[in-house]
């Protein structure tokens, strides 16, 4: 079963045949708003999906459908704002519960954000080819939100992995494979091996001891700990793979997560996304003069 289909299941009936009639494969989102029509993200716009405001009971029905009705089990999950569903990344928001600054989950439930993910073959063939000639290259993955940098990376690691070289990819939100428990859903190659459901850092040191990796793959640096193992794992000869936030390497150069990776010299190249009249364009340069 494909995403779309998938996210369809989650939906009120009537809200899943108005997807089903309005949409194909180039869905990116759907958004779920209290008192507000749900509406579905194409090529960087909304299409509303109903003219009637969707429910607060509505909206608990699709998060107690993605938790298998234990909304409760997924406390470490919704601390970071997010919910995990069979490779779909579920953000939601409301009010929130904190303890001791921290966010430990939520009293109530205003709106949630359905990601569809896509296996696109072919994308950013061009980058692809200069990644992988003489060898595997390190590259950093750049673009803003919603832009394509999971689906750049998917493929990255599928043509990586299909010319027999071992990647380890660190899969915190099974987004990446969409491991449902027997299968994954979208395919990383032959030669890969999938961590799902470990914090990055952890899951690369854990990659690294125990598979013997080649390439290790991992989604969203946003922490010190990444950055720190991505230097151990790269200084083992392994080359790295990843994706970051970021619209060019000027903006993330400004930012000093950023700059400490990047100064750190361990990415080669920088693949650059970025969409104009829904189209997207890539970008690969050097980071090593």
């Amino acid at each position: 079963m494909d995403a779309l289909s998938q996210a369809r299941e989650l939906l009120p009936a009537e809200i899943g045949q108005a997807l089903e009639r309005e949409t194909n494969c180039n869905a990116e989102e759907i958004r779920l708003r209290v008192g507000m029509p749900p509406t579905v993200l194409i090529a960087g716009r909304e299409k509303r999906l109903s003219e009637t405001g969707f429910t607060q009971v509505q909206l608990m029905q699709v998060l107690e459908k993605a938790t298998g009705a234990s909304l409760h089990s997924y406390t470490a999950s919704l601390s970071r704002g997010y919910i995990s569903y069979r490779g779909l990344r579920i953000g939601v928001c409301g009010q929130a519960v904190c303890s001791d600054g921290e966010l430990t989950g939520f009293r109530s439930y205003s709106s949630a954000a359905i990601r569809i993910p896509h296996q696109c073959r072919g994308v950013c063939n061009t980058a692809v080819r200069q990644i992988m000639s003489d060898g595997v290259k390190s590259t950093l993955i750049a673009a803003a939100p919603g832009v394509g940098k999971t689906t750049a990376l998917r493929e990255i690691v599928r043509c990586i992995s299909e010319k027999r070289v071992r990647v380890a990819v660190a899969d915190e939100r099974n987004e990446l494979s969409a491991y449902n428990g027997s299968s994954y859903q979208f395919d990383l190659g032959p030669c890969t091996d999938v961590m799902v459901d470990v914090p990055k850092a952890q899951a690369l040191m854990m990659l690294l001891r125990g598979m013997n990796p080649q390439v290790a793959a991992m989604d969203e640096i946003t922490q010190p700990e990444d950055i720190k193992a991505i230097e151990d794992i790269a200084g083992c000869g392994v080359a790295v793979i990843a994706t970051a936030h970021g619209g060019s390497l000027e903006d993330m150069l400004r930012r000093p997560l950023y700059r400490e990776l990047i100064s750190a010299e361990i990415f080669e190249k920088l693949l650059t996304i970025t969409v104009r009249d829904g189209s997207r364009s890539y970008r690969l340069e050097e980071l090593r003069r």
